[in-house]
């Protein structure tokens, strides 16, 4: 299963703003500052910084002192849920697409990509952004 852009995105720039400045020096980054920071272009960083406070996961200020800051919620939420949120629970293949597909119904493919895709957002719950930035647990010794 391949993310799309915009959720590659959206992770980035939750990662990054998990290992920001705490906001309350003034240094919190900009949307500009971010896109750079994960290399993606404003244009597009604009786009999902806008989804992502939809979604309660980022907070933008505006102005002097403004700047981008990682929610609590965004912090400790599950990656799975947002993943799932930004995805959204569509089918993996397009057997109901123009044309549709001749085989679909007797084809059992579709359910078994759904079984895969779910196992995939499954395996993703119970992690969250923090863990993703924290410091690594130690190397177990050889």
């Amino acid at each position: 299963m391949r993310l799309t852009k915009s959720t590659d995105i959206a992770l980035r720039i939750a990662m990054r703003l998990a290992v920001a400045p705490d906001a309350g020096d003034g240094a919190a980054p900009t949307t500009r500052e971010v896109a750079g920071a994960v290399g993606v272009p404003y244009t597009h960083a604009a786009k999902v910084v806008s989804r992502l406070q939809h979604l309660g996961v980022v907070e933008a200020r505006r102005g002097r002192g403004g700047g981008l800051a990682l929610t609590e919620a965004g912090r400790r939420g599950s990656v799975g849920r947002l993943v799932r949120e930004l995805e959204g629970v569509g089918d993996v293949v397009g057997c109901e697409d123009e044309p549709p597909c001749p085989l679909r119904a007797a084809c059992r493919l579709r359910g078994a990509l759904r079984q895969a895709q779910e196992a995939f957002f499954a395996a993703l719950d119970p992690i969250t952004v923090e863990e993703l930035t924290g410091p690594r647990p130690p190397a177990p010794p050889c």
